[in-house]
């Protein structure tokens, strides 16, 4: 099998080459390679590649810039995952893609599932919504995963800017009235590699193909995500000058920012869990499991 992965030096991107690697040929491409945002360049490199899978975790992800270059972020967000599709189609190939929370206003009190009405509320979110019904309405067999949160070794994430500050300061505060689940880029990985599996056994007509919420279990805020955070470095000897107990609650209007967030970014695994079998492992688990690979390596 041949597989075309976009964004090989992302988070997750980096995880799912490690995690396809025994599948089959996996041609993985960066920026420098493919610049997602020239669609006839996406369509030449799927052409020249040819793949029987793609895997696109490549995205504009920069939420508060998006605000500012909406063309650009619509570029990679919502048409280059369109024309993924309709090149795959074509070649007979299929798509995974990996979307957001952010696709909700998270007005929601409980879980959103994959039936909710999606209301993004900024630029980022609208973009990857349209990348989502681009796929669909492309006519390519596909798997899309909603997640949120994402954290892993490689790469910028909300765990490594708080060791960081750790380092830095003895206060900190932390927004603490937005709620979701931290999900590292190695369980999404994981996670795909293993379908990938499954159909190869259950044939390409068998496959539950479709749109599935892919979270860690389990939901904490920003606020006690850095504090577990701290409590977890401090814990393994990391010298900081901050403890868990000297970061401050904030609302989200005391920190205002460019883009809004969604209050609820908390995302139903049922339908995930109820058609492939999966049990999710609680986001302390994926952190913790990040937060040793940073410290051992010093980054």
């Amino acid at each position: 099998m041949r597989i075309l992965l976009t964004g090989k030096h992302g988070q997750v991107g980096f995880e799912l080459q490690r995690a396809l690697a025994s599948l089959g040929e996996v041609h993985a491409v960066d920026y420098a390679e493919c610049d997602l945002a020239d669609a006839t360049a996406v369509s030449t490199l799927v052409r020249s590649v040819r793949p029987d899978l793609i895997v696109n975790p490549a995205a504009y992800t920069a939420v508060d810039k998006a605000e500012s270059e909406p063309g650009l972020a619509y570029a990679i967000n919502a048409v280059a995952p369109g024309v993924l599709g309709t090149e795959a189609e074509k070649l007979g190939a299929w798509v995974i893609h990996y979307s957001t929370d952010y696709v909700f206003d998270g007005s929601k009190s409980g879980v959103y599932t994959e039936d909710d009405l999606t209301n993004p509320l900024g630029v980022y979110g609208r973009t990857k919504r349209d990348g989502e019904i681009a796929l669909q309405e492309s006519g390519a067999r596909y798997l899309i995963f909603r997640t949120s949160w994402v954290v892993g070794a490689h790469g910028n994430n909300f765990a490594k800017t708080i060791l960081r500050l750790a380092l830095e300061r003895e206060q900190l505060n932390v927004v603490a009235d937005q709620y979701g689940a931290p999900t590292s880029a190695a369980l999404l990985a994981d996670v795909t590699a293993q379908l990938v599996r499954q159909r190869q056994r259950e044939g390409v007509d068998r496959f539950s193909y479709g749109l599935y919420h892919l979270v860690a279990g389990g939901d904490t805020t920003w606020c006690e995500y850095a504090r577990f955070v701290v409590s977890e470095a401090l814990t393994a000897g990391k010298p900081l000058k901050l403890v868990p107990e000297a970061i401050r609650g904030i609302r989200s209007s005391e920190y205002p920012t460019a883009a809004a967030r969604p209050a609820n970014s908390r995302l139903d695994t049922g339908k995930l869990c109820r058609v492939f079998g999966f049990e999710l492992p609680g986001w302390e688990n994926g952190v913790r499991h990040v937060l040793q690979q940073i410290l051992l390596n010093g980054k």
